[in-house]
């Protein structure tokens, strides 16, 4: 298992990113959790195959339609999430 902590910035917030990120990661089987931060970015921590982890990585640089994503930086260490991937607020 492999946990990231991570943020994206750039045009994430009102174009329905972190809608798109939990299909995605629900998709690949992740766990873990994003929320919307008031500097304007998109928090997560994902958890799972490192594979599937690295996938979902690569397809946040993108994002969905309308997003216009400026930088994927990781953060710190994180403990591993379970369950269903979710939008916290």
């Amino acid at each position: 298992m492999k946990t990231t902590h991570f943020s994206i910035t750039g045009l994430v917030q009102g174009v329905g990113y972190r809608a798109w990120l939990c299909r995605k990661a629900g998709m690949l089987g992740l766990a873990g959790w994003c929320k919307n931060k008031s500097d304007g970015s998109v928090e997560a921590v994902v958890t799972g195959d490192p594979e599937k982890v690295d996938a979902l990585l690569l397809a946040v640089q993108q994002g969905p339609v309308g997003a216009d994503v400026k930088a994927v930086t990781l953060l710190g260490e994180a403990p591993e999430e379970e369950g269903a991937f979710r939008i916290e607020h």
